[in-house]
């Protein structure tokens, strides 16, 4: 999907937390960006669902990143 790590970035600065709300707001950025996204509801919650558990891995790398660079600043 394009757009797709920088709207996670954007979000993640922003503090959105990983929930529903979070996830359409994913899909609106990826609909203004001209991603495709099917129109059925069953299709919709579908991706909603795989876009909250993709953002949900992106919030827990960066925590990693940011605890490794407070424990390690000088190796990053």
């Amino acid at each position: 999907m394009y757009g797709l790590d920088e709207i996670m970035a954007d979000l993640y600065a922003e503090g959105r937390p990983a929930n529903n709300e979070t996830a359409e707001e994913i899909i609106s950025r990826l609909e203004v960006q001209k991603n495709y996204i099917p129109s059925s509801e069953r299709a919709h919650r579908d991706y909603a669902y795989i876009l909250l558990k993709e953002y949900k891995k992106y919030i827990k790398e960066q925590k990693k990143k940011e605890q490794n660079k407070a424990i390690f600043p000088e190796f990053l």
